[in-house]
């Protein structure tokens, strides 16, 4: 019975963190009040107590940890600490090189350009053009690293959003293992489009001047190795 209480805690933990709902009532404060900087202060205090070396790691990057757990210092800390250690040893250099990832920029399946209507970066995924490639199962997971640190860099300070387009157009069998890929961002908030209002709704969220010219715009796609 314990273990079951656990569990539904542990996943009621996990709903707060991928709940679009609940990032978008947090990411919707723009001012930190004094309890949420009386927590972030704690929260520092506890990470570089248990790694000296987070004291390199800013404000806001803390923020989004304590924010994604409802403002618990204890499970922010617990949450930030399983992926600064993670990321040490996953990016050991601290980024990811072109050279790392090389068999998966050719197709130029991951473009970005532009913002969108409030000044978040876009990009956009083009299922068709993955196929699975020699570098196998680590290799992909350093190019999702790789793209991640590439939009996430883009985001102003102040922000912590981004808009992604995932162009699924002849998107067949050969292309599956990009499914992987594609669930990295069910984390955020989806909206399905169909063909024939594609424009209208992009526009609704992104500038013609910011868009891509494939869906109407006047910004040509830039592959995200060359963003």
């Amino acid at each position: 019975m314990e273990g079951m209480m656990r569990k539904e805690e542990e996943e009621e933990e996990e709903e707060i963190f991928y709940s679009p709902e609940k990032m978008e009532e947090r990411n919707g404060m723009h001012t930190v009040d004094e309890e949420e900087k009386k927590k972030l202060g704690y929260m520092r205090g506890i990470v570089e107590n248990q790694d000296p070396s987070c004291k390199d790691t800013d404000d806001l990057t803390l923020r989004r940890f304590l924010r994604a757990r409802d403002l618990d210092v204890e499970k922010a800390s617990a949450m930030f600490m399983k992926y600064f250690k993670w990321r040490r040893m996953f990016v050991p250099k601290g980024f990811i090189s072109t050279s790392e990832v090389k068999n998966h920029l050719p197709p130029k399946k991951v473009c970005v350009q532009g913002t969108d209507k409030r000044g978040c970066p876009v990009s956009v995924l083009f299922g068709a053009r993955h196929f699975p490639c020699k570098g196998g199962t680590d290799e992909m997971r350093r190019f999702i690293v790789f793209v991640l640190d590439k939009l996430c860099s883009r985001i102003p300070d102040g922000l912590e959003k981004l808009t992604i387009i995932a162009d699924l157009q002849g998107y067949g069998y050969s292309n599956s293992d990009f499914r992987g890929f594609l669930a990295i961002f069910t984390i955020l908030q989806i909206i399905f489009v169909e063909n024939k209002k594609l424009q209208a709704t992009l526009l609704e969220e992104i500038d013609e001047s910011q868009l891509p010219e494939i869906y109407g715009g006047k910004l040509q796609l830039v592959p995200i190795q060359d963003a």
